[in-house]
């Protein structure tokens, strides 16, 4: 083995070449530290990439980001991107139910309606349903709020009742978390709305005050026409009032952009960016860290982990024990296939920006139903006339439905995709059938100019219930060691607002 890189008490190493990851370098960098990133795969951003698909440079993973707090706004104006900071078109989202499509309410966190007698919400609930919903404002604020941990799926049941849970929630939360809402801790999913029932009586009271409070934010930091994870429809930012969850923003260019001015950025700073170099042992060393990449070995004081959960926690497990009780397990595997075809009738935008799919809907594969190009103006430029980008999403954590997506086995009469190989080729069918269902306009193999199927093996963190107390104990861990930090999704819940903000904030810690 090679002799391993100097160290001394200002080097610091990255594993982790995602948002995260390069994020944390960059702090790093700015409080002078000697910085080297090690990144196993030979592109940088992770979940935030890009692929190339009809000709057009798009999103391969995350598309926009919530606006609830301004941390990506602000890091995109740091990096020289504020002026690039977008809404999407006022389309708003519709879900998908056994029925029919209805159309998302206005105001909503999770899915969860401000107003059970809005209009979209009254229509998809029904009057029976809009009845139980609104007897949320006569429970005590103690219902859905006294217990340690509560699943999403519990606190809705329990304030709104069940056609709340299965019309709205779960449409919204299996698109944007990939998991059924029985599973998922409200309180790392949507921070601060059980203490939002105590404060303000009633959980439709809670849901508009997030609301308030992420629109006012929203105007403090969208100077422009502007307003966070994954394939998620999502709505107006400003007036008319957001649609589902919370209101969101993209980049002109797409959110890959805010990758390529990061890395960048990072250069500049000279920070040492090193791809498919794959970090295989951590190590304890008298003065900090050795991290092993191969044959190179790597001293650092400081060591940051960017990667998945058992990722994270199986590289320094053995460096250190405490740490490996809180290994979590992987998320659910996401397939995104993106579709580039010539339709002219789609130009009417006929769901908007967007569906999401109720997980009881039979006859439909996907999970949500993102409408690119009616999602985002400066898209549907670059697209031209008539030319429309569509990404369906599949699978969802805990989703024991029969008929889940189909690899291999069917001949859809097209060559492979831009990135996908034939075991595709039966998604692609799926996509096709789903696709023109939700969109109520046939979309055929003859429409389709280009496509390309991007897998996420577990990537997307799975805040289960009781994941907080985990999330607390790998924190407390990290922060005996005082010179060891975990940072990514799995820790910082679903989404960038919530990954760069953590990233920050562990930094911050880190470097003090």
């Amino acid at each position: 083995m090679s002799a391993a890189t100097p160290a001394s008490a200002e080097a610091a190493v990255v594993v982790g070449g995602g948002i995260s990851g390069l994020l944390a370098a960059l702090e790093l960098a700015k409080a002078g530290r000697d910085v080297t990133v090690l990144e196993a795969g030979d592109s940088w951003g992770g979940c935030v990439g890009s692929h190339m698909v009809g000709g057009l440079t798009l999103d391969s993973g995350a598309e926009s980001f919530a606006t609830r707090s301004s941390a990506v706004a602000d890091l995109a104006a740091e990096l020289g991107l504020a002026g690039n900071i977008v809404a999407p078109h006022p389309g708003g989202a519709w879900v998908q139910l056994p029925e029919g499509a209805r159309e998302l309410p206005k105001t909503g966190v999770l899915g969860i309606p401000a107003n059970p007698w809005d209009p979209e919400v009254r229509r998809t609930l029904g009057l029976a349903g809009s009845l139980r919903a609104s007897l949320d404002r006569l429970l005590p604020a103690s219902a859905g709020t006294r217990a340690a941990v509560t699943s999403v799926s519990d606190l809705v049941r329990a304030r709104m009742g069940r056609r709340v849970l299965e019309r709205l929630v779960a449409p919204v939360v299996g698109g944007v978390h990939s998991a059924d809402p029985a599973l998922l801790d409200v309180d790392m999913v949507a921070p601060g709305l059980r203490a939002g029932i105590r404060t303000h009586g009633s959980l439709a009271a809670a849901v508009a005050a997030q609301r308030r409070g992420s629109a006012s934010r929203q105007d403090d930091v969208t100077g422009q026409d502007n307003a966070a994870a994954t394939s998620q429809p999502a709505a107006a930012p400003a007036a008319p009032p957001a649609k589902a969850g919370s209101a969101v923003a993209g980049l002109r260019g797409g959110m890959h952009t805010l990758i390529t001015a990061l890395v960048a950025e990072l250069r500049r700073c000279g920070v040492r960016l090193l791809s498919s170099t794959r970090a295989d042992v951590v190590a304890r060393t008298a003065n900090g860290w050795r991290v092993s990449a191969g044959e190179r070995t790597y001293d650092a004081s400081l060591l940051v982990v960017a990667l998945d959960g058992p990722s994270a926690v199986g590289l320094v497990q053995e460096a250190v024990p405490d740490l490996a009780a809180h290994r979590p397990g992987a998320g659910p595997d996401v397939k995104l296939v993106t579709l580039v075809v010539d339709l002219p009738e789609l130009d009417r935008r006929p769901r908007g920006t967007g569906i999401l799919v109720a997980p009881q809907t039979p006859g439909i594969q996907a999970k949500a139903l993102t409408h690119a190009t009616a999602k985002w103006d400066w898209l549907a430029a670059a697209a031209g006339p008539g030319t429309h980008v569509v990404r369906l999403s599949y699978g969802r954590g805990g989703d024991t439905r029969a008929g889940k997506p189909r690899a291999g086995g069917a001949d859809s009469g097209l060559p492979g995709g831009t990135g996908a190989d034939a075991g595709d080729q039966g998604l692609l069918d799926a996509a096709l059938r789903d696709a023109s269902a939700l969109l109520t306009v046939p979309v055929t193999s003859n429409d389709v100019l280009d496509w390309d199927v991007v897998s996420w093996g577990g990537a997307l963190p799975f805040a289960a219930v009781g994941h907080r107390q985990r999330v607390a104990d790998v924190r407390r861990v990290c922060a005996a060691e005082g010179n060891l930090v975990m940072v990514g999704g799995w820790l910082a819940g679903n989404g960038l607002a919530a990954v760069v903000a953590d990233t920050k904030r562990q930094l911050a810690d880190l470097i003090r």
